[in-house]
């Protein structure tokens, strides 16, 4: 057996087993107690944690962050992998960015000469864009990791009226376009509200926990549910189409007519009325509202404000 072959099933064992001794593995492998500890000086130089403990009952153990077993991918799903990681570049805050970055380099690094022509190739040719925020996000990785460990939170939280303080459960952390959000429990009320990571400028982590009802993923499945519904009817010309289909919360209610224009016929909630009346305003004669009532005033009170900023000149 070859010494790679022989190293890589010492370290399956020893990351499995955590404690053992030199003799266990002499007996397991069927080798001298001088070459296990020859084989162990080589793992340690690899980057495996190994702590040895003297003594009579001495041994080794292996701590907690120990590497993970080798894992061996063909050529396209090594640069799959890489390409991944590159898709999340363009964030400015990510959780594990560091870590996100050694893994990037190391499987470039283990790429052949010919695949790392081909990942230089398509660098040139194809990105992940989407343009940077500036805002920061200083204390994502101190928050996901009091969610992973089912810690409450006492945060300092900036709204329109101030930073306040804010006792919450948090369900989970997303990105949406360059931000992140947390959804959390409020425990003064028992109500589940959104919240920008970004505007939490303190937190407090409480060994207290509170059982949520739903997890992240049944959280996001509802939140696109209308909790108070109302119907929505747009008729839609060609250019409306187009620009409808590019909005992601209205793309797959278009329904296309023949002509090239369309409409729109759906159900949503009450509370997203001044969200959409300021996208069918932008749109103007191409996205013609017909209900509900509510979000045409709200269209008719933009357009009233807007004459007001530009009232009509008399000509001399």
């Amino acid at each position: 057996m070859s010494k790679a072959k022989r190293l890589i099933d010492i370290m399956l064992f020893v990351s499995a087993k955590k404690k053992f001794t030199a003799q266990e593995i002499a007996d397991t492998f069927n080798i001298s107690v001088r070459t296990v500890h020859r084989y162990l000086l080589d793992l340690s130089d690899m980057g495996l944690p190994i702590y040895a403990e003297q003594g009579r009952h001495g041994g080794y153990t292996v701590l907690s962050n120990a590497l993970l077993p080798p894992i061996f991918f063909t050529e396209e799903e090594a640069v799959s992998i890489f390409f991944a990681f590159q898709s999340l570049h363009y964030y400015r805050d990510l959780p594990f960015n560091t870590e996100m970055k050694s893994v990037s380099q190391k499987l470039y690094d283990s790429l052949q000469k010919e695949a790392k022509k081909k990942v230089d190739s398509l660098q040139s040719y194809m990105a992940f864009w989407n343009p940077k925020r500036a805002i920061t996000t200083p204390l994502l990785t101190d928050v996901l990791e009091a969610i992973i460990n089912h810690s409450q939170l006492h945060i300092q939280y900036e709204s329109k009226s101030g930073i306040t303080p804010k006792h919450v459960q948090p369900i989970g952390v997303y990105a949406h376009d360059g931000l992140w959000y947390m959804p959390a429990l409020l425990l003064s009320n028992e109500k589940i509200l959104l919240f920008r990571v970004d505007r939490i400028h303190a937190m407090e982590v409480s060994d207290e926990s509170h059982k949520t009802t739903m997890n992240l993923q049944q959280w996001l499945e509802s939140a696109y549910k209308p909790q108070h519904p109302i119907r929505l009817y747009v008729e839609l010309s060609s250019e409306g189409v187009r620009q409808c289909l590019s909005e992601p919360h209205l793309e797959k209610a278009v329904v296309l007519l023949s002509d090239g224009t369309g409409y729109i016929d759906m159900m949503i909630d009450q509370g997203e009325l001044q969200f959409n009346s300021s996208l069918f305003f932008r749109l103007g004669p191409h996205a013609i509202v017909k209900e509900p009532q509510a979000l045409i005033q709200l269209l008719r009170q933009h357009a009233l404000e807007l004459l007001a900023i530009y009232p009509e000149q008399n000509e001399s």
